[in-house]
């Protein structure tokens, strides 16, 4: 393959439709015929691959048939890891095209080893039913280890299907009422949860994205390092950009938290306008730049997303400060929320506005469950949230109570969630790991919060609500005090869950630490408990653990439950005796 010198063009040279299509197949059936495209970069900024959408659509097509003359029915699942690259791509599109149900797959997480990532993904294979599974030529000897007894027909790389001679038969119909894909929840380290997404959900979601929540326009270029395996990637910043003929700019994944800075560059020389990340990438790029003089110009940002975790302000204040002299506006900002049992989004805020914070009271909002507005009073007896922003059209939110009842403003809650973005389900045999929804076809997202002013503010997930005493407690409160006011603790530095001991609840903060030291070791131990006491009136058992050995999920974000997991395990020599958990 001869190395490209220009990417594809941000316009893309016919009349813009905003998912206006049946299919994925229709959408790109529409979009072959611009100029708009995908473009593959290295971690260091170098483009890699040119890919007009008019020569992924021929390529897939081919690719459909070649599927096919393997004995491939339509409606079986393909498992597919996938890479940030143009072979993924291609492949999804001749699921599409073929009729098949395409599982992407996650690459594996830095420090976590190959037999983790095996175990993880013949769950996934497993749970999705795939009969074959492909992978690149590096990852292939652990693909197969994966699938080794399962029922599975095929293993292979998708450069070996070049090889396999074209079936030349009618492809089938895409069916507008099938399943285009299935989506693996970001968490899912254990217990994969498989999520059908139809052809209609996620078109409803494109253009309900692309029409509303971002307002696509001429002009438009996406800029994206995140997977392909999570929400997020894939719907965002594939999908997405396919059904609104734009233009995708995408870098690898697995490069970005070494070099964050390229991102910001790619945006800068292309004049990308929308991109997203969850806060820690911002955290990560304003760390990396260290006040050095930096070659970007931001000011094309029209739209800098935050999602895919709870959002942290300090983070986003911290990046507008250092990245407002190369033209980044703070009302580029735009805090949103979904999940990827919704396909991908649920509500955005309004564009050019940026962050509008709400800061609460503390104590009301753990002992009595309400956000009442803080004004005045001592600072550490506050909370601040983002503003997440209003429903998508034609979709609706709800905060409810333990009894089902729609609560008032600012009256925290468990989040619902309706409209036709939601999967419904029933597509065996996923039929157990699909979302469960209640009359009416609504969705129980397992988050809380409250709403005020006609938009949803999330304070965190039901699973991780610590209660002590009454009180309820937010983790993430815990983490970032830590994270924040401690010298050497940094983003993802600590976990906090509580353990039910035989005796009573213990609430364990698990930290990464970088000293050797005993003495330094628990002068760290005794700041952080004594931080939690002083700010938060609560008793911590601090457990110090190595770095990079905090789990994340597949998105980057921490895994709290698989944390809790590793310590009822023993995996960490400082942890307590615990007797019995649940």
């Amino acid at each position: 393959m001869l190395k490209p010198t220009h990417p594809t063009p941000s316009d893309p040279g016919l009349p813009r439709r905003l998912g206006d299509f049946p299919t994925l197949a229709d959408a790109l059936d529409y979009a072959a015929r611009g100029e708009a495209g995908l473009n593959f970069y290295s971690g260091r900024g170098a483009l890699v691959e040119a890919l007009p959408y008019r020569l992924l659509r021929e390529q897939a097509l081919d690719l459909a048939q070649r599927l096919l003359a393997l004995g491939l029915a339509p409606g079986e699942r393909l498992a597919i890891v996938a890479e940030s690259h143009g072979d993924f791509v291609r492949a999804f599109f001749a699921c599409q095209y073929a009729g098949l149900v395409p599982a992407p797959l996650p690459l594996p997480l830095a420090f976590a080893g190959r037999e983790t990532y095996v175990a993880n993904v013949r769950r996934m294979i497993r749970s999705a039913q795939a009969v074959a599974a492909f992978a690149p030529e590096s990852l292939l000897p652990w693909l197969r280890e994966a699938a080794e007894g399962l029922e599975i027909r095929l293993v292979s790389t998708l450069g070996d299907l070049r090889r396999v001679e074209p079936a030349k038969a009618a492809l089938p119909a895409p069916d507008p009422d099938g399943v285009s894909y299935l989506q693996f929840s970001s968490g899912s380290t254990r217990n994969p949860q498989g999520i059908a997404v139809t052809q209609r959900s996620v078109m409803a979601n494109a253009a309900a994205v692309g029409r509303h929540g971002l307002a696509v326009r001429d002009g438009d270029r996406c800029v994206s390092w995140l997977p392909f395996y999570h929400d997020m990637g894939l719907v965002g910043f594939l999908l997405i950009p396919v059904v609104c003929q734009v233009t995708v700019d995408v870098l690898p994944s697995r490069e970005f938290a070494r070099r964050p800075l390229v991102w910001l560059d790619v945006i800068s020389r292309n004049r990308g306008t929308l991109s997203y990340s969850p806060s820690f990438g911002y955290e990560l790029c304003t760390h990396r730049a260290n006040g050095a003089p930096l070659d970007l110009d931001l000011s094309c940002w029209r739209a800098a997303g935050i999602g895919g975790d709870m959002i942290r302000p300090q983070a986003l204040e911290a990046f507008i400060g250092r990245m407002g002299v190369y033209g980044f506006r703070a009302e580029a900002f735009v805090p949103s929320y979904g999940m990827a049992e919704a396909t991908l989004a649920l509500s955005f805020a309004p564009l050019g506005r940026g962050i509008r914070k709400d800061t609460v009271l503390r104590p009301a909002l753990e002992h009595e469950g309400v956000a009442l507005p803080c004004a005045g009073e001592d600072t550490s007896l506050c909370r601040t949230f983002v503003c997440c922003g209003s429903v998508l059209p034609e979709h609706q939110l709800e905060v409810r109570d333990a009894e089902g009842l729609v609560l008032p403003d600012r009256q925290v809650g468990t989040i619902f969630a309706r409209g036709p973005s939601i999967a419904l389900g029933g597509h065996a045999p996923l039929e157990e790991a699909m979302p469960a929804l209640a009359d009416g076809g609504w969705l129980n997202t397992g988050d809380l919060g409250y709403t005020v002013d006609g938009e949803i503010v999330v304070t965190g997930r039901a699973k991780d609500l610590i209660i002590v005493n009454g009180r309820n407690i937010w983790p993430q409160d815990l983490e970032w005090a830590a994270e924040t006011e401690l010298a050497g603790l940094r983003s993802r530095d600590v976990a906090v869950f509580s353990v039910d001991d035989e005796q009573e609840e213990r609430v364990i903060a698990l930290v990464q630490c970088r000293v050797t030291r005993h003495d330094d070791r628990e002068a760290l131990r005794a700041e952080v408990a004594g931080l939690f006491r002083r700010q938060h009136g609560i008793e911590v058992f601090v457990v110090l653990v190595p770095p990079h050995s905090l789990p994340q999920t597949s998105s980057g974000k921490l895994s709290r439950t698989r944390a809790k997991q590793m310590l009822l395990a023993g995996a960490f020599a400082d942890g307590p005796l615990i007797t019995s958990a649940a």
